[in-house]
């Protein structure tokens, strides 16, 4: 049987898993668990075969929905000890300087990876007591941490630099770290075999953008600008994250508003955006409301592809030209009006869209623009658990990380 790597995401209040076949790259099965140690009833949902069970009760913890899991496996296929599992891959956030590349899990990576939450204090937390919870439950498996912030951590210091004081910048470890890192790899390494074009000097655009969103640039496949910075709120407009805005908003608001940071945290994370300007997050109900004629929505919209836009500019200036856009993530691929919103604006660059080939829905990597246009513009769908398993099943044939940590049962 080939090889699988099971893929942990850790919430704050949600788990999201999928087994990974190595071999084909699919995801043999895949569930959520979601409303951990919250009041009311939480959910799970396994899904296996094409057959999908689902169980509500109560979850007070992570441990106790991992072990809930572990047994739809068991009793829902397939059983982990007949599924030649190599290596247990958890999805961690933020790295920060510490992780350029993944890590073994163990007693000393956990608690840097909680140390490391004050850089992401919503996501290094969850993800380390899924690791901890997982290592415990399979001890024979090599559990391994997988950064989200690694691959940006090769950016160029002109771009991962604030221009913040220098002492208070080096005390804090503040720098732009950025954040989907495992989704812009893994895309801008396929895009040269979907679009048939050499990866050496390549200059292309990924745009991943769903209820989160960010943008990058690579040259040759190494990152050399991203959207999202210290933290997941800076760049893009995101489903309830504002984007880039003005620090001295915090100011004027705790002077005039008298919010605390609790408060002005959950209104920059949770309620700006696209919540914040039309009451819902979700794009598709964003277009509803521009096709009753709502103004606020049309706003929202314009704001948000205005957005992107400027990003796209910027970076193709950086690199000086660009070859190729990739559109990923949920919006990325699904929304049909976003891209075609985009590409209308890069329409005096040469950009040409077959609006044919856009309006076409398709789960498949595929190009979308003209063949005389000036850029190409892809859609790939993005495969972070793939991405994941390949580099925990990597560390976990080797037998060490690059940090000197040895797995021993």
């Amino acid at each position: 049987m080939a090889k699988t790597v099971l893929v942990i995401n850790s919430g704050s209040s949600s788990i999201k898993y999928q087994l990974v076949d190595l071999e084909s790259g699919e995801g043999i099965a895949s569930g959520l668990v979601e409303k951990i140690g919250e009041p009311i009833d939480g959910h799970y949902k396994h899904e296996y075969n094409g057959e999908k069970h689902e169980l509500e009760e109560p979850i007070h913890d992570h441990e106790q929905g991992l072990k809930r899991v572990l047994g739809f496996f068991e009793e829902y296929g397939p059983k982990l000890a007949d599924a030649n599992i190599v290596a247990v891959g958890h999805r961690v956030v933020q790295g920060g300087s510490l992780f350029p590349k993944p890590a073994l899990v163990n007693d000393k990576t956990i608690n840097q990876v909680k140390d490391l939450a004050v850089l992401a204090p919503l996501h290094n937390g969850p993800e380390a007591k899924g690791a901890e919870v997982m290592r415990a439950l399979l001890p024979d498996v090599p559990q391994i941490f997988v950064f989200d912030s690694s691959f940006f951590f090769q950016l160029p210091k002109a771009s991962s630099t604030y221009a913040l004081n220098k002492e208070i910048a080096d005390q804090y470890h503040i720098r732009r770290y950025g954040a989907h890192g495992t989704s812009h790899e893994f895309i801008s390494s396929v895009v040269p075999e979907v679009i048939g074009k050499p990866a050496e000097g390549l200059k292309q655009i990924v745009l991943h953008i769903g209820n989160g969103a960010s943008a990058s640039a690579e040259i040759s496949g190494k990152p050399v600008e991203t959207s999202m910075g210290l933290t997941p709120l800076e760049g893009l407009v995101m489903g309830g994250r504002t984007g880039d805005i003005d620090p001295a908003v915090v100011f004027h608001l705790i002077r005039n508003a008298h919010m605390n940071v609790d408060e002005l945290d959950a209104l920059f994370n949770k309620r700006s955006g696209m919540m914040g300007m039309t009451g819902f997050g979700d794009l598709r109900e964003v277009h509803r409301l521009v096709a009753e004629g709502n103004e606020d929505a049309k706003l929202a919209l314009d704001v948000y592809v205005h957005r992107i836009v400027g990003y796209i500019g910027n970076y193709t200036a950086q690199m000086g030209g660009v070859d190729v856009i990739t559109f990923t993530a949920g919006v990325g691929e699904n929304d049909d009006i976003v891209r075609k919103m985009v590409c209308e604006k890069l329409a005096p660059f040469g950009v040409k869209l077959d609006e044919e080939k856009n309006a076409k829905r398709s789960k498949e990597p595929r190009v979308i623009s003209t063949p005389d246009s000036s850029v190409v513009i892809a859609v790939i769908p993005t495969n972070e658990e793939l991405a994941i398993a390949r580099k925990s099943a990597a560390i976990a044939e080797a037998g060490e990380d690059t940090y000197g940590n040895k797995f021993a049962k």
